[in-house]
């Protein structure tokens, strides 16, 4: 059923195109089409248009209709380049322009691709080096407990220092680390000096001081087993108990029904270490969830706390979430509480901690233990 896929698909293209251009298949789904001669920019969106029509209409492939959507990435000789390498370059660049812009689309190439394909580039090989020459430095943001005012918990929060560029803003780079790989040598790394610190800080300040971690979804692969059992391996190395690390997942890792994503999450709570849902209520939230993955802390996403105001559906939001997530015996910390009216309202709700500007900006480690002592004499309520 493929390959007749394919070669419907190439024979609806070059339906049209006219005689003198060319039709080719690189492979995989992927087709590329030289309109050849002079043509105006009307003529090839007028091309590019009937194509996406075409390719939009259903395909039968056998008893079944199928349905597909094309990304058309464009780029113009020899405006653009007068290279074959580069034109094909340019072409795909701009193509995955329109994938991601929402598929079933065109792109013509521009400059500012390739400065960003220059930039993404020298990042990547930066992201290297930073690796090897420990450029990376851990921040810490404290979470506070509403009732208490006292720093229980703290999120580890990496941050580059570039010897160029100087700090580099983690969505920058992250998703560059996910797409190459790199995150899995990066996250081990932070992940190692957020456990070495929680050891330090259970010991000097709180004993059940705990610091979470962010797992991006890229880690749980079906090759992480053996990372998790390092992880929970150096912990016992260290001699910290697991409970003092908690790790932070998104709601995409869950939606996996895979077994070994709850086989990974299995070995975590087998070491003690405990699970927060991050940014919850901005995915596919679903109670199977809670309930299937044993989950400890909901940490309730920013968006629902930056309006929070008496009366407001975000309010009573939030509320049925924290009462929801009670009777689940799952505690509720609140993500970028900036204002004691938040505070207070999140309070009245009985939410369990509270993290945001209000008390501190993620900071480094020498900064961040000025705070924790501070914080025995005096509870932090806010700014």
């Amino acid at each position: 059923m493929g390959d007749t896929l394919l070669q419907e698909a190439a024979q609806r293209i070059k339906n049209c195109v006219r005689e003198t251009d060319t039709v080719a298949r690189l492979g995989g789904d992927e087709f590329t089409v030289i309109l050849s001669g002079a043509l105006s920019s009307y003529d090839v969106d007028l091309i590019t248009q009937k194509i996406l029509h075409a390719l939009a209409r259903p395909f039968q492939l056998g008893n079944d209709l199928s349905y597909l959507s094309a990304s058309i990435g464009i780029t113009l000789y020899p405006d653009d380049t007068t290279s074959l390498k580069t034109l094909l370059k340019n072409a795909d660049q701009a193509m995955y322009a329109a994938k991601a812009a929402g598929r079933n689309r065109s792109q013509y190439f521009t400059s500012s691709m390739q400065d960003a394909m220059q930039n993404k580039t020298i990042l990547v090989k930066g992201l290297h080096e930073a690796i090897k020459k420990q450029q990376f430095e851990v921040y810490y943001q404290p979470i506070i407990q509403i009732k208490t005012g006292h720093i229980d918990k703290a999120e580890a929060l990496i941050r580059w220092q570039h010897p160029q560029k100087g700090l580099i803003s983690p969505a920058e780079f992250i998703p560059l680390a996910e797409e190459t790989g790199l995150i899995n040598d990066i996250g081990d790394w932070v992940f190692m000096q957020a456990a070495q610190q929680a050891k330090s800080w259970r010991e000097t300040y709180n004993p059940n001081f705990q610091i979470s971690v962010n797992k991006s979804p890229v880690q749980f692969n079906h090759g992480s087993n053996n990372a998790h059992h390092a992880w929970c391996a150096y912990l016992e190395k260290l001699n910290l108990p697991g409970q003092g690390i908690v790790i932070e997942i998104t709601e995409s890792v869950l939606m996996k029904s895979d077994d070994w994503i709850q086989d990974n999450l299995l070995l975590f709570r087998d070491a003690g270490i405990q699970v927060a849902l991050d940014d919850f209520g901005t995915g596919y939230s679903s109670l199977a969830y809670l309930k299937k993955f044993d989950i400890d802390y909901i940490k309730i996403d920013q968006s629902f706390v930056l309006h929070l105001k008496s009366g407001s559906d975000d309010l009573t939001l939030c509320k049925a979430i924290i009462v929801m997530a009670h009777t689940l015996g799952i505690k509720v910390i609140a993500e970028g509480v900036e204002t004691q009216s938040q505070l207070e309202l999140l309070q009245s709700i009985d939410c369990d901690y509270a993290q945001g500007y209000l008390f501190s900006r993620p900071i480094p480690t020498n900064e961040f233990e000025q705070l924790l002592l501070a914080n025995l004499d005096k509870p932090l309520t806010g700014n």
